[in-house]
């Protein structure tokens, strides 16, 4: 594989996880648990943002496969990052909850729901 050819492989790459995004907004259900384990509902992805997403990141894929010789590069590399911006602003929820609510130590609500506090005694039973 000559190196030229890389940023077409990138660009081939970057369109499939275009195509899984812009998939995943269009689908009617979704993929959801069995049973819901969680204290506070699920953030839902706002779906026309998630589509915004999706063309921006298929613009991104676009100016990699166009290479240094097509003309409209640049104009494709602003639009896909309009586009990225807009569309994380619009999911900024679900963003929210993905990034900062993960695992065990950030489900309660403070010092009540802290491991720490229900340690049992020495004399107490687990059952």
């Amino acid at each position: 594989m000559r190196l030229e050819q890389f940023p077409i492989l990138l660009g081939i790459l970057v369109a499939l996880v275009g195509l899984t995004i812009l998939l995943d907004a269009w689908q009617a259900g979704g993929v959801a648990p069995l049973r819901e384990r969680r204290r506070r509902t699920r953030a839902v992805p706002h779906k026309a943002g998630q589509t915004l997403v999706a063309l921006g990141t298929l613009c991104m894929a676009a100016a990699l496969l166009g290479r240094d010789t097509w003309r409209w590069a640049t104009i494709s590399v602003l639009a896909g990052s309009a586009l990225l911006v807009i569309g994380a602003i619009m999911n900024r929820a679900y963003l929210k909850e993905v990034l900062l609510f993960r695992g065990a130590a950030r489900r309660g609500h403070g010092e009540e729901n802290s491991r720490l506090n229900q340690t049992p005694t020495k004399g107490t039973r687990i059952r």
